[in-house]
């Protein structure tokens, strides 16, 4: 498998994937127009053509047969061009000591505190996928592609994480609050967001703080909580180093959680090595290896081992990332864990 910026020729892939993932990614609409010109837009950015406030790195993840399984991207800058909402959750403080009475209620805060941050967005992986190293791979591959074009990121990157709704996808948070302002089901608020109108939102939010002992116990229990099938995920992102600092969406309470660039680990830990083609040996560890281009970027998964300032390969490997015997790479242990070992 590797992970390779996306191509016009992948749109009949997208268009599959697009309508396997049903409502649950707003960012990739099951719509051809709409693909195609976020395709166009990527490949622009990969060119160097888009500003950072413009800019969509959209990877594919692709088989060894050159099927495309999986999708992921980064936004190079959120909020440049049109606000970005969150709500803060903070704490209001009501006592009285007359009548012995103490309150703390949280409070949710309309804000734009992310406003600049490169965000990861549009991640998922066909279902026939879900095996090995793929979805690692799949995910992680973004944080060597930043390590290498540093100065194309921000400070911080952030990532929204999928929030609490039942079976049939109902939101209690939304039930509870944004119901009442928008006058809409939540996947209809939710997919206008992820097509880029969100313009409506500050039409109609409220701009006061919210108190949440208003809302009904189901929404005041769900508030920075995610959803089950997204705890891996979650899990996976806090073992890079992010973090939930009380930033949550305003349509289902999910949390935002955050990092700052350099401190991710696999940014962070990543490290520029010559290639060697051999055996990677009994000490092999799974590791993230990234070609060091930029509109050629190959990334890939695979075992392999350091040896005096090399990292030795199979030829297999060699060949996915379309490399020779003393190219150089960047490369890091695919998790923490690992590189410990």
């Amino acid at each position: 498998m590797i992970v390779r910026p996306v191509r016009s020729a992948d749109l009949p892939a997208l268009f599959d994937l697009a309508r396997s993932t049903g409502a649950g990614l707003t960012t990739l609409p099951a719509n051809e127009e709409r693909l195609a010109h976020r395709v166009g837009w990527a490949e622009k950015t990969f060119r160097g053509e888009a500003e950072r406030a413009d800019s969509d790195y959209l990877f594919v993840l692709e088989d060894d047969d050159g099927k495309v399984v999986g999708i992921s991207a980064v936004a190079g800058a959120v909020g440049l061009r049109e606000p970005w909402y969150n709500y803060r959750v903070g704490l209001t403080v009501s006592a009285s000591q007359e009548l012995k009475i103490y309150r703390e209620i949280p409070t949710l805060f309309l804000a734009n505190d992310l406003t600049g941050n490169s965000e990861l967005c549009s991640l998922f992986l066909h279902a026939d996928a879900r095996v090995g190293l793929n979805g690692r791979l799949l995910s992680k591959a973004r944080f060597l592609f930043m390590a290498e074009f540093r100065e194309l990121f921000g400070d911080k990157v952030i990532a929204e994480m999928r929030g609490m709704s039942d079976a049939n996808g109902r939101s209690p948070f939304w039930e509870s609050l944004g119901r009442h302002f928008f006058k809409m089901e939540f996947s209809q608020a939710d997919y206008l967001t992820g097509v880029g109108n969100k313009a409506f939102i500050a039409e109609l939010m409220p701009k006061f703080p919210l108190y949440t002992c208003f809302l009904s116990e189901d929404a005041r229990n769900i508030i920075g909580r995610v959803h089950p099938d997204t705890e891996p995920a979650l899990a996976m992102l806090k073992g890079e180093g992010f973090s939930y600092q009380g930033y949550v969406d305003i349509f289902d309470a999910g949390p935002a959680i955050e990092v700052q660039t350099n401190s991710i680990r696999a940014v962070r830990d990543s490290q520029t090595l010559v290639l060697a083609i051999g055996t990677p040996g009994d000490e092999s560890v799974p590791y993230l290896i990234h070609n060091r281009k930029r509109e050629d970027c190959r990334i890939t998964a695979a075992p392999a081992r350091m040896a005096a300032g090399t990292l030795v390969v199979d030829a297999q490997t060699a060949k996915r990332l379309q490399l020779s015997a003393g190219a150089q790479v960047r490369a890091v242990a695919l998790s923490a864990k690992e590189s410990k070992q």
